[in-house]
């Protein structure tokens, strides 16, 4: 599971804009904190040189467009935190370039950092607000912040790692302590939710009945305002129901007494939405007593010992659906549809790698030939620095292609390739993507579901961490 937070990134009174931008990346590149620059990954733009592309698609901007604004956000820093232990940091760093990919829809150029020098990885992503053609800005809107955690959890989901059940409004300070505890007492709202919860439980016939039992409870509750307020002992400001938000409001309560509402608490519904997408094939089961453990109450044990219950007979269905009448088919099956699906996961790398790779060198030569003037006036006034500083970025972008052909070893013994082959050559591995991509759709539902039913079959086979993968006898299911 991660937490995710977006910030603006603003030129201010003391600092440019150039400044602003380079202050942040730097930052995020610091060797100390990416292993020497092994976790730093970009898109649309070279690592190295990103303030200065960015500073240079925003002038290009305001050329094509005109527009031009005294307080524009000038890029967006996205920060997102893994508990420590769940992931590498070369995965961590895979998939905060994945988050950016899919968050911005792969038409903003970003740069991402994947930090190791704190107990939690974390990556540092920063995407340019103009977008790749320079005709367009990303804007924030409502609810991006709650956008940008559900592609982080869906791809948290993709990849084996947990998710938060119960995500705090906001993914601010009280979202990253519900994910990684502090030892801070529950917030007087939280507190509130899990007693409404427990007076619900009692079947309160009316509303009425169910504001006595919230009194009998402790609560000081107060119906002369437009809005029901409840004030715990020792609460200073009361809290007002309406702010509860989902199953917590006025309308929803009484719903949830009449028995017409949707009375699913949060940690059925995560389940629910992780369910497959075909309703007969099996969900993980719940491990109740760690849940209890957790803190949760009778009302969680009677509705989990049902979902076991229903996903144990969904799991029995699909075994004899597909015929695997015993352990040991299981365990092969599950074992080669896994293998199956990594050779083609990283088949698809390779195969992205090959598309950067060549993305990445058609920018560089097309930054070449447009800079090449101005970096030829650059060398003509003696690499004069009043020259340097008004032409910076284009210099820089220069300097930054030239060091690239000199990486890939272009120059007189082999000639660089024409932009047209560049573009020829990656639409045919864009294509050869496409099909392996549809292929790894169809390979991650049969996957998923093999994995899901073996994992439920060792918990009800009662078969430990150590056990799973060893060769077993044939057992009949």
């Amino acid at each position: 599971m991660a937490t995710t937070r977006i910030m603006t990134i603003h030129a201010g009174r003391n600092r440019s804009i150039a400044k602003a931008l380079r202050d942040v990346t730097d930052y995020m590149k610091n060797p100390l904190k990416t292993e020497n620059g092994e976790l730093v990954s970009s898109f649309g733009c070279a690592a190295e040189t990103a303030d200065a592309e960015f500073l240079l698609a925003k002038s290009r901007y305001v050329a094509l467009t005109g527009r031009a604004q005294r307080r524009d956000v000038l890029a967006y820093h996205a920060r997102q935190s893994f508990p420590p232990g769940e992931v590498t940091p070369e995965q961590a760093n895979a998939i905060g370039c994945e988050l950016a990919r899919r968050f911005t829809h792969g038409r903003h150029a970003f740069i991402v950092c994947t930090h190791t020098d704190r107990a939690h990885i974390h990556n540092h992503i920063v995407w340019n607000s103009t977008t790749l053609d320079r005709k367009g800005k990303w804007r924030n809107f409502f609810r991006s912040a709650y956008a940008l955690r559900r592609v982080s959890d869906t791809l948290c989901v993709e990849n084996g790692l947990s998710i938060i059940e119960n995500p705090q409004p906001s993914p601010g300070r009280d979202y990253a302590r519900h994910m990684f505890g502090d030892g801070k007492p529950m917030s007087f709202q939280n507190r509130l939710r899990d007693e409404i919860d427990a007076t619900l439980e009692q079947k309160p016939a009316t509303f009425e009945a169910f504001l006595s039992l919230m009194k009998a409870a402790g609560y000081t509750v107060n119906t002369s305002r437009r809005h029901i307020t409840f004030l715990a002992p020792g609460q200073k400001q009361p809290s007002r129901m309406d702010t509860l938000g989902g199953e917590y409001t006025e309308a929803a309560v009484l719903e949830r007494i009449e028995g017409r509402g949707a009375v699913l608490k949060t940690a059925t519904a995560k389940v629910k939405r992780l369910a497959l997408s075909n309703p007969n094939e099996p969900s993980l089961l719940v491990d109740i007593q760690q849940k209890l453990l957790q803190g949760k109450g009778e009302g969680y044990r009677r509705w989990a010992t049902v979902f076991n219950l229903k996903q144990a007979a969904k799991t029995l269905i699909y075994l004899q659906e597909h015929g695997l009448d015993s352990y040991a088919e299981l365990s092969e099956s599950a074992k080669f549809v896994a293998n199956n699906f990594h050779d083609l996961s990283a088949r698809i790398r390779v195969l992205d790698d090959r598309l950067n790779a060549n993305a990445e060198l058609q920018k560089h030569i097309v930054n070449y030939a447009k800079t090449r003037a101005v970096y030829v006036a650059y060398r003509k006034a003696g690499y004069s620095k009043a020259f340097r500083a008004e032409h910076e970025a284009e210099i820089l972008l220069h300097q930054a292609a030239k060091s690239e052909f000199d990486e890939r070893g272009y120059g007189r013994k082999k000639r660089l390739p024409s932009v047209k082959q560049l573009r020829a050559e990656y639409a045919q591995v864009l294509e050869e993507k496409k099909k392996a991509y549809a292929e790894y759709r169809a390979l991650k539902t049969e996957t998923r579901a093999v994995l899901t039913a073996k994992a439920n079959v060792d918990v009800l086979l009662g078969v430990d961490g150590r056990e799973r993968g060893q060769e077993r006898r044939s057992t009949e299911l």
